[in-house]
């Protein structure tokens, strides 16, 4: 069975929103390694086992894959939805 991102080892990801505030922005992109290892301060792209089909940019807070959004005022995050999938680790920002 093929892993559900593809076999791709770096991905480039747009931010969408304003949930990673003020270190990352709605419209950045950046480049993600394929990844399931993370620790506490990476930022990592993750899904929700309570929505599948949606992909988001978060801060590891804790051990576990407990991801919050740097601004915790607009970011809808482990608070809510409990633990994440990590798919990648983001490595650089390119824009």
């Amino acid at each position: 069975m093929a892993h559900p991102m593809g076999w791709w080892p770096i991905r480039r990801v747009t931010v969408r929103g304003p949930s990673m505030a003020p270190t990352l922005k709605d419209g950045d992109v950046v480049l993600v390694r394929r990844s399931s290892r993370a620790k506490v301060g990476d930022i990592v792209l993750v899904r929700w086992a309570g929505r599948p089909g949606q992909l988001s940019v978060k801060r590891v807070k804790e051990p576990g894959y407990f991801v919050v959004g740097d601004n915790p005022y607009a970011s809808t995050d482990s608070r809510q939805l409990g633990p994440a999938e990590v798919v990648g680790v983001v490595i650089t920002r390119l824009i």
